[in-house]
């Protein structure tokens, strides 16, 4: 029988790779993305020993427009369907915008929104087509109000929940899912890489990337339109809605400071 074939980007570390793990065992084929292609080729040579997965490692920079344009021929070629896009690739920045270089600012919005609305793009319509397949869009809590000392980050997850949400209401009916995950603070590196100090935000904020991914691939048979992970999580959309929003800029810059 053949197995499906998902596609993770964004799979060397982290959420991608927990996403690639809990695939690999539940019976698909990977296709993964990342620019650390040893990285990629260890977990490949893991998800085949551990699960059986035939799993082709593609190394992207997804910032890139050539690198960009392979990994779109790959998720809309029909002859391999990719099943499951989830477009996991992404990075934060932490500071004053003012302050930070602007190439890297470039950078992440390339990444986090260009990157996700090509590839998604490439996805659609061979999905539409076949009446089946599903997109998983990793966005983040920080997209549900303004995020002063990561304006560009939160902006770029805000701009990400509101696209699959759309896209989510337009493939209604035609077989083919589309959800935004939109987790809290997890234990990866991400923090590292944004030059935020983990021991500033306190225990109970915290998830495991595992239990990100359980919780998001239930929400996605469920068909739900987004999946915010965790009881804490759930607070920062309902807060966003019932506090004027001067109140919630300030909070958000106080809470920024304190991890600044």
């Amino acid at each position: 029988m053949t197995r499906p074939i998902a596609l993770v980007t964004g799979a060397s570390s982290g959420i991608g790779t927990a996403f690639a793990r809990r695939l690999a065992a539940d019976g698909s084929d990977l296709v993964l993305v990342a620019r650390n292609e040893a990285r990629l080729k260890t977990l490949a040579d893991e998800l085949h020993t551990n699960h059986g997965a035939e799993a082709d490692v593609l190394p992207a920079d997804l910032t890139e427009p050539e690198s960009l344009g392979t990994v779109e021929a790959r998720v809309a070629d029909s002859g391999a369907p990719i099943e499951l896009l989830v477009n996991n690739a992404g990075y934060g920045t932490f500071g004053r915008f003012a302050e930070l270089p602007v190439a890297v600012e470039d950078g992440l919005v390339r990444l986090n929104i260009l990157a996700l609305v090509r590839l998604t793009r490439a996805a659609l319509p061979p999905m539409i087509a076949r009446g089946g397949g599903a997109i998983l869009n990793v966005s983040s809590v920080a997209g549900f109000q303004p995020g002063p000392y990561e304006a560009s980050y939160a902006a770029s997850k805000a701009f990400v929940t509101s696209f699959t949400e759309a896209v989510h209401e337009e493939v209604r009916g035609t077989g083919v899912r589309v959800m935004v995950l939109c987790p809290g603070f997890t234990r990866t590196e991400f923090q590292d890489r944004a030059g935020l100090d983990p021991a500033r935000v306190p225990g109970p904020l915290w998830m495991d990337a595992d239990r990100v991914v359980d919780v998001a691939l239930n929400d996605l048979r469920n068909r739900d339109a987004v999946c915010v992970p965790g009881f804490v999580n759930k607070l920062a959309p309902t807060l966003g809605r019932l506090a004027p929003r001067a109140v919630v800029r300030r909070v958000s810059a106080l809470a920024g400071r304190r991890l600044h």
